[in-house]
């Protein structure tokens, strides 16, 4: 059985889409290969590891990549988790289904460290609903 391909697509590729990367092969592998990319590399986040690992999920193996082309020209779905992915994306093939999920940067986030790990969390757990119902509707 050959499987779909999901691709993950955020700005760094170093948090939304490396969790989205973790939650997909976690919860998608059996059907779909899963891949994650950046249109720029920042490297894989300690906070995105930590908030995988409070879910059961490594990701510590995961890194971080720019966008390829090859990969993208094979997806049977491409997910753009931010603006800037969704809009500096190389073109996206003909007959390969897009959506869009506008997810706020953890990496971003200001504050204590409670405060920006909340944020990490509510990222995160958005994230997770969403692949768990791709899961269950695809």
């Amino acid at each position: 059985m050959n499987k779909k391909v999901v691709y993950f697509l955020c700005t760094g590729n170093s948090c939304r889409s490396q969790m989205a990367e973790g939650f997909g092969k976690e919860m998608l592998g059996e059907t779909w290969d899963v891949y994650s990319a950046g249109v720029e590399v920042h490297g894989l986040n300690p906070r995105a590891i930590e908030m995988m690992q409070e879910k059961g999920i490594d990701i510590s193996n995961q890194s971080s990549s720019l966008i390829d082309t090859e990969i993208l020209n094979r997806s049977d779905l491409v997910i753009t988790l931010c603006g800037d992915a969704k809009d500096r994306c190389p073109t996206i093939p003909a007959g390969v289904q897009t959506t869009h999920w506008d997810l706020p940067d953890p990496a971003k986030a200001e504050g204590t460290e409670e405060e920006i790990l909340h944020e990490f969390r509510s990222v995160r757990d958005e994230i997770e609903r969403r692949i768990k119902w791709l899961a269950e509707n695809e």
